[in-house]
């Protein structure tokens, strides 16, 4: 009982200090930019923002207050909630298809994406949706691929674990052949150029009119899977197992695929495709904390908000007046962590060896 209660109050203390890494680095990473605007000017400005303190009313408009209210603090918000979305889905992934090296793109959630996202450029369809067309058509692909999952494993028997990724496998595949096929025979460059860049991932949308949408789905999603740790635990255990303690888990693995479905595709909608968020972070947590998602949910919402946030300052840092695209930064530290996570045995992941 003492060490519980031990354990319990050192994660406490755990909690507190990713709460204030992730405050510090909302803070600190809007004073990253190329433009040359000095720290104090940068914090003048959002607290006359926040506060309305009136000393600072010179900085109310102007440059330096769009640079730092409309365009660096939008984008930091969002990299926090896209990174804590992507470390969630993760998260909730690997333990919905028990496998440790699931992500949220491994059931075809990405290619579901493309596909949208190439359809609107090249066919020009959802253009009822004006600017924002390539965005709401790559949430719709990506939702639709994880419907398109959940029929085609249901067929001849129950979804589990095994028909879900084979599934995923097919239609990832079927997704990308006609994306491509798209793309092939497109006499549009500049189509084809924009959906490269798009499929390489950028928070430069960010605005104040769709990051509190983005914060508000992932909050109150992480939240609805918080309250479901219990069977999370039990699908790491199989359904073998969890049906003779009394539990279904075939209702719960749809509804999780689909509410991570719903995650993904708006972050898809928000900042393109950004890979291995959801790989890197779970592990990385479960490394540290063990494999209980009441404990590992709410480290790997922090953990990613504030790993997505870095990654998306070292990308506005590491090249002179431009911006290298955060799906290359993150995707080259996530392939060696993955390749890693392959071949290291002793890696334990629910009740066995991952």
């Amino acid at each position: 009982m003492e060490r519980k209660a031990i354990r319990t109050s050192a994660f406490g203390i755990v909690i507190i200090a990713l709460i204030a890494g992730l405050v510090f680095s909302i803070l600190a990473s809007i004073t990253f930019g190329n433009a040359d605007i000095s720290v104090q000017e940068v914090y003048q400005v959002i607290l006359y923002e926040i506060f309305h303190v009136e000393r600072f009313s010179a900085y109310a408009d102007g440059a330096v207050h769009d640079v730092v209210w409309l365009i660096r603090f939008p984008r930091v918000l969002m990299a926090a909630a896209i990174g804590m979305g992507l470390s969630v889905c993760g998260v909730v992934m690997q333990a919905v298809v028990k496998n440790s090296l699931a992500d949220p793109y491994v059931l075809g959630v990405s290619s579901g994406a493309y596909l949208g996202a190439a359809a609107a450029i090249i066919l020009g369809i959802g253009s009822v949706f004006g600017d924002n067309a390539m965005g709401i058509m790559a949430f719709l692909g990506a939702v639709a691929a994880s419907f398109a999952v959940l029929f085609v494993s249901g067929i001849g028997g129950r979804s589990n674990a095994g028909k879900l990724i084979l599934a995923g496998m097919a239609i990832s595949s079927l997704c990308s052949a006609f994306a491509n096929f798209l793309i092939y025979i497109s006499q549009d460059r500049d189509a084809t150029t924009q959906i490269s860049y798009w499929s390489m991932g950028s928070l430069a949308s960010a605005d104040w009119d769709n990051v509190p949408v983005i914060l508000l789905v992932m909050i109150v999603a992480f939240l609805i899977f918080w309250t479901q740790y219990r069977k999370l635990n039990l699908m790491l255990l199989g359904d073998d197992t969890a049906i003779t303690l009394g539990t279904d888990l075939h209702k719960a693995r749809i509804a999780y695929m689909l509410l991570s479905a719903f995650m993904v595709g708006f972050a898809v909608c928000a900042a393109g495709m950004i890979g291995f968020v959801g790989l890197i972070i779970p592990h990385a947590m479960r490394m540290c904390f063990g494999t209980d998602h009441k404990r590992l949910l709410p480290v790997s919402a922090l953990a990613g908000a504030i790993f997505l946030i870095w990654a998306d300052v070292a990308c506005r840092v590491i090249l002179d007046h431009a911006e290298l695209p955060i799906g290359i930064l993150v995707s080259l530290i996530g392939a060696p962590c993955f390749i890693y996570l392959m071949i290291r045995k002793s890696y334990g992941f629910g009740g066995g060896k991952g």
